[in-house]
């Protein structure tokens, strides 16, 4: 990880001033994150009575501190709620709050000094290092951005955000959110305050490459789809940080292998994951291949009665939703009994109590989902203009729609064999995956389409992002909530990065900036279910992003992001990236 320190958003320390403890403590901070050895050193007693004492217990003496200290810096270290207590004239016990981030992951815990007075200055005598484990973070505040909270309200220039115990504990101007006592700042004057993005549309099952969908280009041979698959399962945290680096603090993964449920409990309270939800295996009307011998990510809706108990399943397995993809089967296709099951779908998800979600980039298909109780369109209408029909239907449902403009895209650069890498930021995309998408350029020879094959595909694309354009432009016209979502996963749609291409896509089709950010944060909460989410409101989660430059202005500054707080854990991008 990039070695930078948020201690620099907060005060500033001096390298060598030692006439006060909190001088000395102060100066002792800067040299770890100055990575300066003889400065660091130069704050300890150089005596045998030098005490250091952690989770392993007691340890003694300068000469042993001495040998070991420089060899493992941490990339970064966030210091915080810095204090320091007289006990008399020439002993001070001083206390922090630390995050550490090195090679073995992220820790948070709490780190003591007791300095003596010498006649070189302030010296630490006794120095302790304990982790806090399962503990929200401590009391923070960003102070002076200006605020733009989600609701579509006016900005709040010179705002205060306090966040406690992984919640926004007061958002709004300086008069109205005084910082407490017991909250540290962070200066973000200049900056620009907003939710976290939340992503709609996400599969973990897939990789963001052609090895996670055989179906976009065979490469099973090199790539075996079982060990794929296994690997997504036991390393889900490399995308995890991927949608954190992109400012994305919630994800909805609408479809794949029944372990991406698992994903919900483990990430509810995280500080270092996005908050997931998952609807688990879709419910596909074609008997689609792509699964494994021992489960499915596609489960057939061979008749009602399969359908129905495959609705029930899900509720007992905890899915946040039932996902159908509304495929029209060959020809002639038989449109009265896949309807049939679709509504069987909708009505037993009514009778559980769980949220319909829907597949359908035909125009028809979409219309009959929407009447069969969706909640959420999880593709834009691509067929077809959608039509008065559509938008009456739409709005007495109370339906979310979700454009996903971009992931057509992926497919066509597959097929040309050409990544074209400078749209999503590679700096967010764990190692193993940028270098796959790297190689999307030379990879497969053999396999190369024809040039009419890809020339046919570039058309056909061109077509469906003019046809969600249009349509985008006019459902968000006609008053439907729209809501975010990349279906990142697919070959060449990245997690976390592809979420840039697709809220500029979003403002390419004529939504105005504060728009493509309410769809971002607040629509897409709801669209996902999330309760306090989506704004920057007291008792809202307190996940936001902070940026260099005005959103409004353009929704292309949402690339520029300096910090990003997941449950009032703040990160800055740089730390967040790969290297």
């Amino acid at each position: 990880m990039a070695r930078l320190a948020l201690a620099t958003l907060l005060v500033a320390a001096p390298l060598a001033a030692q006439d006060t403890p909190l001088d000395a403590f102060r100066g002792n901070l800067a040299a770890i994150h100055a990575r300066d050895r003889a400065a660091y050193l130069s704050h300890y007693l150089h005596t045998p009575a030098l005490t250091r004492v952690g989770a392993d217990g007691v340890h003694q003496g300068y000469d042993d501190f001495a040998r070991g200290a420089g060899d493992g810096w941490p990339d970064t270290l966030v210091a915080t709620h810095l204090r320091v207590v007289p006990l008399s004239p020439d002993v001070a016990y001083g206390a922090y709050r630390y995050r550490v981030v090195d090679s073995s992951g992220s820790a948070r815990g709490v780190s003591e000094r007791v300095f003596i007075r010498t006649p070189s200055g302030w010296k630490v005598a006794v120095t302790t290092a304990f982790p806090t484990r399962n503990v929200d973070p401590p009391p923070m505040a960003l102070v002076g951005a200006t605020l733009v909270d989600g609701t579509g309200a006016a900005p709040v220039g010179d705002a205060v955000v306090v966040m406690r115990d992984g919640r926004i504990a007061c958002a709004g101007s300086r008069a109205a959110c005084p910082v407490p006592a017991d909250a540290d700042s962070v200066n973000a004057a200049g900056k620009w305050i907003i939710p976290g993005l939340i992503d709609t549309h996400v599969h973990f099952s897939q990789t963001g490459w052609v090895d996670g969908r055989p179906d976009a280009l065979d490469l099973r041979d090199r790539y075996p789809y079982a060990q794929v698959e296994a690997d997504l399962h036991a390393q889900p945290e490399r995308l995890y940080r991927s949608y954190l680096c992109s400012g994305v603090t919630s994800v909805f993964d609408v479809g794949g292998y029944p372990w991406t449920l698992e994903l919900q409990e483990r990430t509810a309270r995280s500080t270092t994951a996005p908050r997931v939800v998952a609807a688990g295996p879709l419910l596909s009307t074609i008997d689609f291949w792509l699964n494994l011998p021992d489960q499915r990510q596609f489960i057939y809706m061979s008749d009602e009665a399969a359908v129905r108990a495959a609705v029930r399943a899900h509720k007992a397995w905890g899915a946040a939703a039932i996902k159908v993809w509304y495929i029209m089967p060959p020809q002639p296709p038989d449109t009265a009994r896949v309807s049939a099951l679709v509504h069987a779908a909708g009505d037993e998800a009514r009778k559980v109590g769980l949220p319909l979600i829907v597949h359908a980039t035909g125009l028809w298909e979409a219309k009959d989902a929407v009447r069969a109780g969706a909640r959420v369109l999880v593709h834009s209408v691509w067929s077809a203009p959608v039509d008065d029909e559509f938008l009456t239907l739409v709005r007495r449902q109370g339906t979310i729609y979700v454009p996903t403009l971009t992931v057509p895209d992926g497919y066509r650069q597959v097929s040309a064999r050409r990544f074209e890498r400078d749209r999503q930021p590679l700096a967010c995309v764990d190692p193993a995956t940028r270098v796959k998408a790297l190689a999307t350029d030379t990879v497969a020879r053999a396999q190369r389409l024809s040039a009419a094959a890809v020339d046919e595909r570039a058309a056909r694309t061109a077509r469906n992002l003019a046809q969600g354009l249009a349509n985008l432009k006019r459902v968000h016209d006609a008053g439907i909530p729209v809501a975010l979502g990349t279906d990142a996963g697919n070959p060449l749609t990245l997690h976390g990065a592809s979420v840039f291409m697709e809220l500029e896509a979003m403002q390419a089709a004529g939504l105005a900036p504060r728009d493509v950010l309410i769809s971002a944060t607040r629509t897409a909460a709801i669209a996902s279910g999330l309760d306090s989410t989506g704004t920057v409101a007291a008792g809202s989660v307190a996940d936001l992003v902070v940026l260099d430059a005005d959103p409004l202005a353009d929704v292309r500054n949402v690339r520029r992001i300096a910090l990003v707080v997941r449950r009032g854990e703040i990160y800055t991008r740089r730390e967040l990236e790969y290297r």
